[in-house]
């Protein structure tokens, strides 16, 4: 289950991925995802604060915020990584990565707001895009989607150029 290095074997996570996303499928008839999840998270805490405003979105007419499947998935996600992070021997409770000091400096809060931003900007591009890494990476690619290829050929290209930003001296 875990490589040498006493992490997770990528194969065996692979291939769970892929039998959880052929389950969601079969038992749901939806695909793997969280973005609407997360919509779906803020639609709630929308309906704590301002019920009124958070019903008249027409987003929240069409999808309305409640808890379901893709919520709980999102919300297990949580325990799920910390599970997998403790077992593999590679949790850190570091506010700022070894990797993130090296290139940007050990200021904690240039830390959050950039995760913060990266975050947003990220949930702005999942919605635009019609769904998630997962969505579209997993469920979209398992059935062949011409979109969810597109997206998926443009996570890798943003990801190789983050990691330039990153490594370069």
């Amino acid at each position: 289950m875990q490589t040498a290095s006493g992490a997770w074997s990528p194969y065996l996570v692979g291939a769970l991925i892929g039998l959880l996303s052929m389950a969601t499928f079969y038992l749901s008839n939806k695909p793997l995802g969280v973005s609407t999840a997360y919509a779906r998270l803020a639609g709630l805490v929308g309906f704590l604060f301002a019920r009124g405003h958070t019903r008249s979105l027409t987003f929240f007419q069409e999808t309305p915020p409640k808890v379901e499947w893709g919520v709980m998935l999102l919300i297990g996600m949580l325990p799920g990584a910390f599970i997998a992070a403790v077992t593999a021997g590679e949790f850190s409770a570091a506010w700022v990565p070894d990797l993130w000091e090296q290139r940007f400096g050990p200021d904690v809060v240039f830390r959050l707001g950039a995760a913060f931003a990266g975050g947003a900007v990220m949930a702005y591009g999942a919605r635009l895009a019609g769904g998630c890494t997962s969505g579209h990476g997993i469920s979209g690619a398992l059935q062949l989607s011409v979109s969810s290829w597109i997206a998926l050929v443009s996570f890798f290209l943003a990801a190789v150029a983050t990691a330039h930003l990153l490594y370069r001296a």
